[in-house]
Parts: C-alpha cells; sequence; structure tokens
C-alpha cells in the first residue's frame, strides 16, 4: 500500500520551509538593517525572482516541464511562506505580457493604495482597542521582521 501526502499538506509544509527562510534571512540581514528593512526587500526581490524564474522553466513545454501540483508546492507552498509578493509581482507581470498592460497597472495601484490603507487602518483599529495599555506600548510600531533590540 503506497502512501503519499494530499497536495495541500505538500504545499504547508513548503510553505512552512519558506516562513522559516524568511526569518533566517531577515536575522542575517539585522546588522545592514538600520535606515531600511533591508531583510524584507530581499525577501521580496529573491522570492520574486525565484516564483518567476521556476514559473516559466516548469509550464508545459518548457524546459523542465513539471506537473501542477510540483508547480503549487514551489509556488504557493515555498514562495508563499517566503513572501506573497512575488505572486503579486508575477501575476502583474502576467497581466502586462498577456497585453492588459491598464489592468497590470491598477493591479499595482490598487495593490499599493488599498494595502498601505488596510495596514493603516488595521494599526489604528489595534491603537484604538490599546487605549487601556501603557503609552509605550500602543506606540511601539508593528514588526514583522526579528529586531536587533530583542
Amino acid at each position: 500500500m503506497e502512501f503519499s501526502f494530499p497536495t495541500p499538506l505538500w504545499i504547508a509544509a513548503a510553505g512552512a520551509i519558506g516562513t522559516l527562510l524568511r526569518y533566517y534571512v531577515g536575522v542575517l540581514t539585522l546588522t545592514w538593517s538600520h535606515r531600511l528593512p533591508w531583510g524584507t526587500i530581499l525577501i521580496n526581490l529573491t522570492g520574486s525572482f525565484a516564483i518567476a524564474f521556476f514559473s516559466a522553466l516548469t509550464v508545459a513545454g518548457a524546459r523542465f516541464p513539471a506537473t501542477n501540483e510540483t508547480r503549487l508546492i514551489f509556488m504557493a507552498g515555498l514562495c508563499g511562506g517566503y513572501t506573497t509578493f512575488s505572486a503579486f509581482s508575477l501575476q502583474t507581470i502576467d497581466l502586462v505580457r498577456d497585453g492588459a498592460i491598464g489592468r497590470a497597472l491598477l493591479n499595482v495601484a490598487l495593490s499599493l493604495v488599498l494595502c498601505l490603507g488596510a495596514t493603516a487602518v488595521g494599526y489604528i483599529s489595534a491603537e484604538a482597542l490599546n487605549q487601556h495599555v501603557s503609552h509605550t506600548l500602543a506606540t511601539t510600531p508593528p514588526r514583522i521582521m526579528p529586531d536587533r533590540r530583542t
């Protein structure tokens, strides 16, 4: 009897690996991420390259065609755990390649404006709920990357 994991479990496992990679890249870049979040920039850059490279190299008819399952595990799992910016980047480039320049620009503009807006609203909402917490705690900016002060 052969046992194999269902695809969603492989995607989750690859996502966990991507998440750990993101953490360790963040840790490794702490010494030079003082004025800008260079770790996050590097993660987004390398993740965007990886998802596009893998996507183009493994599509049907390419040099190394892969199954949809394998592509999902790498692109949704590993790259998704590493950075969701890579999916945004690939989808935007796909729109450009399909000749939908206007929709690509709209995707960029909406993602930037709406996501920054949602971040601001989320932060303000949480800040309002933190009114009873000490002033220092309530005004400390959120951190998603390791902080050298901790």
